[in-house]
């Protein structure tokens, strides 16, 4: 990581006085706790070699056509990271963050582009967290006949020579059609997005509260190849009297009056972090 030590030191000072906090989270959160990176086909085939022999790239698994036309190996992928996920250990810079909000109290929201359920995992609860992709933790009907259910009890065995699915496959109750991840992919017509909705709903009601407070938006992570999360940091730095901390390995360029912080979210959180905890002692 590059010397960030005077934006870091600049980061602190302004967390330290802020009387409320957003968090915008993309896939780097998670590159830290061992999670992959899908930028660019390179990335995908980085960590599914499979799909490299085939030919096939992120934006052609993460296609809801497959659940139907060939649901076996659409689960292959999906259930593949079903498994990952639930057994990554989130990294230290979420435990930063749950202290964090333990001091803000109701002063604190998550916007995540994320659909692996790690803030859940680090102790955050749905309150409080918008998935704006939704979330792989929960199922739907793959022709959205039926609603949403949770995913807890559902087990995926996959081939990972092949990356299909082996055995039985999540199907929906109402109509016996195979069920999918209640995420949203491309060219998806079909994702219930009411869940989601619950959840933005909440952050609209978050954000009244913030007039004439001291907001400091903390981003982690989100790049520009899918832009949903740096939109709405940079909406909520437009509403407010607010001042958005970036912190991104290769895209931390910021609106003037901003900081940007080049690297990893867990080093640079548990710095800003030591220097809080400075202050406060």
């Amino acid at each position: 990581m590059e010397d960030n030590s005077g934006k870091i030191r600049e980061a602190a000072a302004l967390l330290g006085e802020a009387d409320a906090i957003l968090i915008g989270a993309g896939a780097g959160m998670g590159v830290d706790s061992g999670l992959p990176d899908f930028r660019g086909n390179e990335g995908f085939w980085n960590a599914y070699p499979p799909y490299k022999k085939l030919g096939l790239n992120f934006y052609e698994m993460a296609n809801p056509e497959g659940f139907l036309s060939d649901p076996q190996f659409a689960w292959g992928f999906y259930g593949h990271r079903l498994n990952l996920y639930r057994k990554t250990i989130p990294h230290s810079g979420f435990s930063i963050l749950k202290k964090w909000k333990d001091m803000k109290k109701d002063d604190f929201f998550i916007f995540t582009s994320n659909v692996d359920g790690q803030f859940q995992r680090a102790g955050f609860s749905e309150d409080e967290i918008e998935e704006c992709h939704g979330s792989i933790n929960y199922l739907q009907c793959a022709s959205s006949c039926s609603g949403i259910w949770d995913a807890s009890s559902t087990e995926i065995n996959v081939d990972v020579d092949t990356m299909r699915a082996k055995g039985d496959i999540p199907i929906c109750e109402k109509c016996g059609l195979v069920a999918r991840p209640n995420i949203l992919m491309f060219g998806d017509w079909n994702w219930l997005s009411d869940r989601t909705h619950i959840q933005h709903r909440n952050l609209l009601v978050w954000r009244e509260g913030l007039s004439g407070r001291k907001l400091v938006i903390v981003e982690c992570g989100a790049g520009t190849a899918v832009p949903t999360v740096r939109y709405m940091s940079e909406k909520f730095l437009d509403m407010f009297d607010s001042v958005l901390v970036r912190i991104n390995k290769r895209e931390s360029q910021v609106p003037h009056g901003s900081i940007g912080i080049a690297g990893g979210a867990a080093e640079v959180l548990n710095s800003i972090d030591l220097i809080i905890s400075d202050q406060m002692s």
